[in-house]
C-alpha cells in the first residue's frame, strides 16, 4: 500500500475530522473524502464512524491505524539508512523534548548541529515527558529526552544526565528568610519545605513531571500546599514567581542568572530526576547519533557553566 495512503489514514485518525485532516495534508476536503470512501470500499469495511462532531475510528479502523503507524515507522527507518549511505547529505531527525527544558538546552545544540550537518533538519516536537513516551512508542519520533524511569515505554534508553528540581522565588520573597547555605564554602542555598509551607505555591498539573514531583514532595512532608493556581505551565509559573506572586518549582537546567530571582535546593540533599534519551528501536541513523553526541556534550558544558562555587 502506498505510504501516502497510510499518511492520509493517520491524519484522519489524529484530527478526527475530514476537514482538519485535509487542511493538515494541504489537499481538498472532497478529495480526502473520496479517498476514504475508496479505501473503505476496497477493504470491505467501515474505518470511521461519521458523527455530527467529526469522525471516530471503528474497531477495524483502529487495527488499520496501528498497521499504518508500524509501517510508517519502518519506512522512516529505511529512509534513515538510505540517508546514511548519502553521508548525511540530506535527511531529518524527529526529536522530542519538553518545551521548558528545550528552550534552554536546544538552541545552542541546533546551532552547532547545523554546522556539522547543514543538510539535515531537526524537527522538534514539544510535549511533556509522559506524552513523549507515547510518541516514541507509536514511532512518531526518532528520539526524545524523557524523565527516567519510563512509565510505559520499553524502548532503548541512553542515560544522559541528572537534573535538580528547585524552588524559584523572587529576591524579595519572605520565604528567603528560611534559606540556608549548603555549606560554608558554597553560595548554593537550600530550604526545607516545612519552613515555607505557609506561603503560596504556583503549581503545574500532576500529569507533568514538575507537578508530579511537587505532589510527591508535599505528600512526603505531609504538607497541604496553599495554591490557587495548580495547572500552570512551567514557563508561566516561573514568570509569576519572578514577579513575587508565589513560589514555583523549576529545573536547575532552566535557571536564569538574573539578579531578581533566587533558586533554592529542596532540602539540604536536594531533589533530583534522571533524564535519558530514548529511541523507538535499536537502529539509529548517523544524524541521530551525531545529534545525541552534541546533546550530551552541550549538557556537560552547561553543567560547568551552571556550577555554583
Amino acid at each position: 500500500m502506498a505510504i501516502k495512503s497510510l499518511e492520509y489514514i493517520v491524519a484522519l485518525a489524529e484530527e478526527k475530522s475530514v476537514s482538519k485532516a485535509a487542511a493538515r495534508l494541504y489537499m481538498a476536503q472532497s478529495s480526502l473524502s473520496q479517498f476514504l470512501k475508496n479505501q473503505e470500499e476496497e477493504l470491505g469495511t467501515v474505518l470511521f464512524n461519521r458523527t455530527p462532531g467529526g469522525i471516530r475510528l471503528t474497531d477495524a479502523g483502529r487495527a488499520y491505524v496501528d498497521y499504518a503507524y508500524r509501517t510508517l515507522n519502518d519506512y522512516r527507518q529505511v529512509q534513515n539508512q538510505i540517508n546514511d549511505i548519502e553521508e548525511l547529505k540530506s535527511g531529518q531527525v524527529l526529536f522530542g523534548i519538553s518545551t521548558f527544558r528545550g528552550s534552554y538546552l536546544i538552541p545552542r545544540v541546533l546551532q552547532e548541529f547545523s554546522r556539522v550537518c547543514p543538510e539535515v533538519d531537526i524537527i522538534i516536537s514539544e510535549h511533556n515527558s509522559f506524552a513523549l513516551e507515547e510518541l516514541i512508542i507509536s514511532g512518531k519520533l526518532d528520539m526524545a529526552l524523557v524523565v527516567l524511569p519510563l512509565k510505559k515505554a520499553t524502548t532503548p534508553i541512553n542515560f544522559m544526565m541528572q537534573d535538580e528540581v528547585m524552588i524559584m522565588a523572587s529576591k524579595d520573597h519572605l520565604a528567603l528568610q528560611y534559606a540556608k547555605k549548603i555549606d560554608e564554602n558554597s553560595d548554593k542555598k537550600y530550604v526545607d519545605l516545612e519552613d515555607i509551607k505557609d506561603y503560596k505555591f504556583l503549581l503545574s498539573n500532576h500529569d507533568t513531571v514538575l507537578g508530579n514531583v511537587a505532589e510527591q514532595q508535599f505528600q512526603k512532608h505531609k504538607i497541604q500546599p496553599i495554591a490557587s493556581n495548580t495547572n500552570l505551565s512551567a514557563q508561566f509559573a516561573a514568570a509569576m514567581a519572578r514577579q513575587g506572586l508565589g513560589l514555583a518549582f523549576t529545573y536547575r537546567s532552566c535557571m536564569e542568572h538574573v539578579e531578581d530571582v533566587e533558586y533554592l535546593s529542596i532540602g539540604k540533599e536536594g531533589v533530583f530526576i534522571d533524564l535519558g534519551l530514548t529511541y523507538p528501536g535499536e537502529y539509529r541513523s548517523s544524524a541521530t547519533t551525531e545529534f545525541t553526541k552534541l546533546l550530551i556534550k552541550n549538557w556537560y558544558r552547561m553543567e560547568n557553566e551552571m556550577k555554583i562555587d
